[in-house]
């Protein structure tokens, strides 16, 4: 019988040759050596940024509010979920490749006919019991519950990194949302110290116009900047409100919480500290650890472990099976050794027809891994022009924000030249007005730009995978 094992194995493998069997496909990325050098790096600066990023702004509100998120956030909690669902298929994967050992105890009681063609004499009630112990295993000789537990094991993975995906965006739609708020707050401080400024000057233009030393029409214009400051402050407060409390609702606060608790503040927007500039001949490849992307690589690797599974599934499955019990019709003779039976033996079980269905299931694995491969090729390029685009935004929010600083200075400079040649008599107060509101909205923008420079570095850190750590050995 042994002698003609293989022979009948050959015949049972011959059956499936007919079976089409697709290819494994490989990850190809073309990615340049470095990014762009975006600045000269200062040299006093530190060259890495912590994946916790955020805390290079040294902000302990900040810190605080992202630390609230990332245990409140509803969004986190569901992929943490995901993640041990994920965890336990792979514990039944593994579970499927082991020893297989089972007990078994049983009590049969039964009545024989005493009427039927072969008539039982005596007693026809039987009670029988049974002991056993039933062993089986199955030989993974084609590696199909090896590449289940690689496809588990990679869709675990895949799981963990999206809980990453989700906690890299909460914390940089954080940041930006905080930035937005303390942009706000600067932006009220300066109109409420603006107006301050003003109401003074119209009453100056009110005992200068008692005084026969002003027009009238100064003192209208004073009162009508007075007025647009009053409805600048009104739509600013209002905006300030909105955006705490979208930032306390992202933080995931209760709607009592809402009602109850005032959103903290922190640094001063001009205060806020910013990650270090990218030093010159960072790698590229640094993209690749990107949770997204190690997320859209697992996936593959889980449909390529998917794809094995199935192709392994055209190899006859081979069992082997044992079992040791006793059987009685006394249960005080359960254990004797007249009662003791046992079995062993082994088993080839292959599909002869199934109507196409394993070459259907590896189509569809193939087009899932199809998919896969193009799905990860798209989040690569998509990730390379977040990250350029990133760059770029980041290098001009700092232009930006160094150009609008020194307009406002010169503006500042500019308002002291009017505002010295108007109390000589040398111009109108319209002037000073002119020159005012012209400051006004310099520092505004300032406001803003600040504002941009802030929230364009955190995006760069969440497109950049969250951080980055320089190659020391190249400074060597």
């Amino acid at each position: 019988m042994f002698k003609r094992l293989p022979i009948l194995m050959a015949a049972l493998l011959s059956l499936s040759g007919c079976v089409v069997v697709p290819e494994l496909r490989s990850l190809k990325t073309d990615l340049p050596a470095a990014w762009p050098t975006q600045a000269q790096a200062d040299a006093n600066q530190p060259q890495s940024l912590a994946p916790d990023w955020w805390e290079a702004y040294g902000d302990p509100v900040l810190d605080a509010l992202i630390k609230e998120a990332l245990l409140h956030n509803a969004d986190l909690r569901l992929a943490a979920a995901r993640i041990e669902e994920a965890r336990a298929n792979l514990g039944l994967a593994r579970a499927t490749e082991g020893f297989q050992l089972q007990g078994n105890l049983e009590v049969d009681r039964s009545r024989m006919t005493q009427r039927g063609s072969m008539p039982m004499g005596g007693n026809p009630v039987h009670t029988t019991y049974t002991a056993q112990l039933l062993a089986s295993y199955e030989l993974d000789l084609w590696g199909r519950y090896r590449a289940a537990s690689d496809a588990a094991r990679a869709e675990l993975l895949a799981s963990e990194y999206a809980r990453d995906v989700v906690r890299t965006s909460l914390a940089s739609t954080i940041a930006q949302s905080y930035f937005a708020l303390r942009a706000l707050d600067a932006r009220r401080a300066l109109i409420e110290q603006t107006r301050a400024n003003r109401l003074a000057a119209l009453e100056l233009q009110t005992l200068r116009l008692d005084a026969g030393v002003s027009s009238e029409l100064e003192l209208r214009q004073a009162e009508a900047e007075l007025a647009s400051l009053d409805a600048s402050l009104a739509q600013t407060h209002q905006a300030q409100q909105q955006q705490a409390l979208a930032l306390a609702v992202l933080v995931g606060r209760s709607p009592r919480a809402l009602l109850e608790q005032t959103l903290e503040r922190g640094q001063a927007l001009d205060a806020l500290g910013s990650p270090p500039a990218i030093p010159a001949g960072l790698p590229s490849d640094l993209l690749q650890r990107r949770p997204d992307l190690r997320q859209a690589e697992q996936t593959l690797l889980a449909s390529h472990a998917r794809l094995k599974e199935t192709k392994a599934s055209l190899y006859p499955d081979v069992k082997l099976t044992a079992s040791l019990g006793s059987e009685s019709v006394a249960l005080s003779d359960l254990f004797s050794g007249p009662a003791a039976m046992w079995s062993i033996g082994g088993s080839i079980l292959h599909s002869l027809i199934n109507s196409g269905r394993t070459q259907s299931t590896l189509d569809a694995r193939d087009a899932r891994q199809t998919q896969a491969l193009l799905a990860y090729e798209e989040a690569v390029r998509q990730a390379f022009r977040e990250v350029l685009d990133a760059l770029v935004a980041h290098r001009q929010a700092r232009e930006l924000a160094d150009a609008e600083s020194r307009r406002a200075r010169a503006l500042a400079a500019a308002l002291e030249v009017a505002d010295l040649r108007y109390r000589n008599g040398l111009t109108s107060y319209l002037t000073v007005l002119d020159a005012q509101r012209t400051l006004l909205q310099a520092d505004l923008n300032r406001i803003d730009a600040r504002q941009a420079q802030l929230q364009a570095s955190a995006a760069l850190a969440t497109a950049l995978g969250g951080g980055w750590q320089d190659d020391p050995a190249k400074h060597d």
